[in-house]
């Protein structure tokens, strides 16, 4: 657990990780709210969450100043807003304008002007893996299937993609099989890039009889590391599972697996293996 501060306040998006952080910084005391944001948590994941719309900063500071937070985590999936159809309250509209600034430079700058405005309050602004770090990806297999020669190729390979999209603050994920990239990962993040690999030609891709390709994710170089690492969850290795994959590969101790055992089976059931791989071989 992070130090330094005394009280949490996690703003929460969709997926697995939220709930993870939420029960981590109970356990430990410190969790002083959960400010569920619409349209992307689940609010029935965590107890007594208040929930608000991704406009509502200021309502949003007040929540954490009136649960005595003098922290703030950001976990889960959240996709660019609309600054167009944005409601957002008095605080939020004074904000909006740096916002807007900053998202034409890339999703990174905008989330390190988010992450600015939160520190302007006065509130630290802790990573997830600070506070979970037994979800990390450890090096090394998970579970009991190995990359062969064909298949540790392609994750190098696309590590190195993965890292050179990372750089040009595109996404955190490629695809490659047999050498050729297949796919990369943009806005509409690893599941539809998946789904994508999935419907392209058998000629080019693996399949469940033969499995070939790999997925690997990793941070973007200049990314915000308190905000969004790469995510892996049993989903994940269903939707590689289906694109005919032989495994995937992501960054040793800079991305999370959702259930390091649950993750395991659902790779050796399907046969298919899940690595964490040195930090070096992510470099573009």
């Amino acid at each position: 657990m992070a130090k330094g501060w005394t009280r949490l306040g996690l703003i929460a998006g969709g997926g697995a990780l939220p709930a993870h952080v939420a029960r981590a910084a109970e356990a430990d005391g410190k969790l002083g709210c959960v400010i569920a944001l619409s349209g992307f948590a689940n609010p029935a994941d965590f107890n007594a969450p208040t929930e608000r719309s991704i406009g509502q900063y200021g309502h949003v500071i007040r929540d954490l100043r009136a649960a005595g937070c003098d922290a703030v985590c950001f976990a889960g999936i959240v996709t660019r807003p609309d600054f167009r159809s944005l409601i957002p309250d008095l605080e939020g509209a004074k904000l909006l304008p740096r916002l807007v600034a900053a998202a034409v430079k890339g999703d990174d700058a905008l989330l390190r002007a988010v992450v600015k405005a939160f520190e302007d309050e006065g509130l630290a602004v802790i990573g997830a893996d600070a506070l979970i770090d037994s979800l990390l990806a450890p090096e090394g297999v998970l579970g009991t299937v190995a990359p062969d020669e064909a298949a540790t190729a392609d994750a190098a390979k696309a590590m190195q993609i993965a890292a050179s999209i990372g750089a040009m603050d595109i996404g955190q994920g490629a695809v490659v099989c047999d050498g050729l990239v297949l796919a990369v990962e943009a806005q509409e993040g690893t599941d539809a890039m998946l789904a994508r690999v999935a419907g392209l030609p058998e000629a080019i891709r693996g399949t469940a009889d033969t499995r070939r390709g790999v997925l690997a994710k990793c941070p973007k170089p200049v990314q915000e590391r308190r905000v969004d690492l790469p995510v892996v969850g049993v989903e994940t290795v269903e939707g590689a599972a289906r694109a005919g994959l032989a495994g995937i590969a992501v960054e040793a101790g800079s991305a999370f697996i959702i259930g390091h055992e649950a993750v395991a089976r659902a790779a050796d059931a399907h046969g298919l293996f899940v690595i964490g791989l040195p930090g070096q071989q992510t470099k573009p």
